[in-house]
């Protein structure tokens, strides 16, 4: 009895430490059926984990200046497709074309393309993401 409750604990206490793993579904966040443009300037660009995300500032759908939050790939995903944590800059001059968010007035984008005007660096449209 008592080695049986003995495992009883032990698998209790090892269940308890097993991280818990979970996603967002990108089609219940993002309305793939439709894509939007901003064009603006770079913010800040967060090269992470398990989503790197871009912000950008860009006019509404009103021509009002709002801060977008743009998800996109992971770090390590990115880096394969030529990406750093410095290929973006704050400042840098941005095109975008990504599917909305479909909660109205988010301001949140899934990444499809990225164009950089300053040098026609450019990210998008797969094989290989990055494009020259």
């Amino acid at each position: 009895m008592k080695g049986a409750m003995f495992l009883i604990v032990l698998l209790g206490t090892l269940g308890l430490g097993v991280t818990a793993r979970g996603h967002h579904s990108l089609a219940a966040t993002y309305d793939s059926n439709m894509e939007i443009t901003l064009e603006g300037r770079l913010v800040q660009f967060q090269f992470r984990n398990p989503h790197s995300f871009v912000h950008v500032e860009a006019p509404d759908e009103n021509g009002n200046m709002q801060r977008w939050a743009v998800e996109w790939g992971g770090a390590g995903q990115l880096r394969g497709q030529g990406v750093t944590r410095t290929t973006l800059k704050p400042g840098d001059g941005v095109i975008i074309t990504g599917s909305p968010s479909r909660e109205a007035g988010a301001h949140r984008v899934k990444m499809n393309t990225l164009h950089r005007l300053s040098d026609g660096f450019g990210w998008g449209e797969r094989p290989g993401e990055v494009v020259d």
